[in-house]
């Protein structure tokens, strides 16, 4: 019930605000495990990637933001789960299989660090996706969140990584990752202004 009230109080905020536009909200299956792969330029990139959707969007969040009184409780309430900073550890890397498999929706930022432009994927999201049965869609964010200017989240097709599923060599999630950033950088430069 809080997830769904904070989304739509955000989804009116953002509108109002950022001038929010959603595209390609019809590439999200509506059932079974997605992996949401965005580009990262602020801190609340969670939300505008979450919010739009109809289906609730788990994302790891640093462990730091969990020790802070009222925010840690709150985003626990609101599907996120602390990983360290330097490294995920084992349950982070569970929890994040557990949310896939039980067909839940999963957020990740590849790059993970904020950026202004479209950096280089850490191996995590593709470690996560052929570790799972999930859909890979890719996210771009574009704008900056200043306020009454113009923002935009696309959502693209699924990137099809079934090529990596059987693949042994040692630089298959090298060649998973290079794939998923690249449709984020292909959403990215098409839409550029």
């Amino acid at each position: 019930m809080l997830y769904k009230t904070v989304r739509m109080l955000l989804r009116f905020l953002y509108v109002l605000i950022y001038r929010l536009k959603v595209v390609g909200k019809t590439n999200i299956p509506e059932h079974g495990g997605v992996m949401l792969c965005s580009n990262h330029v602020n801190l609340l990139d969670p939300t505008i990637v979450g919010i739009p959707l109809d289906r609730e969007v788990h994302f790891m969040a640093k462990e730091e933001l969990f020790k802070i009184p009222v925010l840690g409780k709150l985003i626990v309430k609101l599907g996120a789960f602390p990983v360290k900073r330097g490294g995920v550890s084992k349950d982070s890397i569970r929890n994040t299989i557990k949310i896939l498999n039980e067909g839940k929706v999963f957020g990740i930022f590849p790059e993970g660090t904020r950026r202004k432009s479209l950096g280089v994927g850490k191996k995590g999201a593709a470690s996560f996706a052929l570790r799972s049965d999930a859909t890979v869609i890719p996210v771009a964010i574009i704008g900056n969140y200043t306020p009454f200017r113009k923002m935009k989240v696309i959502y693209g097709k699924p990137v099809d990584l079934t090529e990596f599923k059987e693949d042994s060599s040692g630089d298959r999630l090298e060649k998973a990752t290079d794939k998923i950033m690249s449709n984020i950088d292909e959403i990215l430069k098409s839409n550029s202004k």
